[in-house]
């Protein structure tokens, strides 16, 4: 079978692009996945695709988190306000000499990138199943 330039293979319980490794569902549930509030979006300077996101995860503290998306959100000002989807138990990372303490999730297709929101406004921190 194949959609959209992906090859695709059958599996009992449902279609995984044959790039991709199979998880199991007790790895899938290891990723903690809640919705963040982004408070602030800037360019990192001297670097073309990142931008610094202040995420609001219903931690004590925001958290900060890089994102190489600047050539999709040249405006980063429409960023502040979205929720979205925050991986946030992956180590903290440094990139540039920032540090990165977690991953937004985005859908992402051939040509675009984009958001991925509620769709209602919830409360930061709410798991995402």
């Amino acid at each position: 079978m194949q959609t959209r330039g992906l090859h695709l293979r059958a599996n009992a319980e449902y279609i995984v692009p044959s790039y991709m490794t199979e998880i199991t569902f007790e790895e899938f549930k290891k990723a903690e996945i809640r919705i963040g509030t982004i408070l602030s979006a800037e360019k990192v300077p001297d670097a073309d695709k990142l931008i610094k996101l202040m995420i609001n995860t219903g931690d004590e503290s925001p958290r900060q988190i890089l994102s190489g998306i600047a050539e999709h959100y040249p405006d980063t000002s429409v960023l502040v306000g979205k929720q979205v989807p925050v991986l946030a138990n992956l180590p903290t990372r440094t990139i540039r000499g920032i540090e990165s303490q977690g991953m937004v999730l985005y859908a992402v297709g051939d040509g675009f990138l984009t958001t991925i929101e509620p769709s209602r406004e919830i409360p930061p921190g709410t798991n995402v199943q």
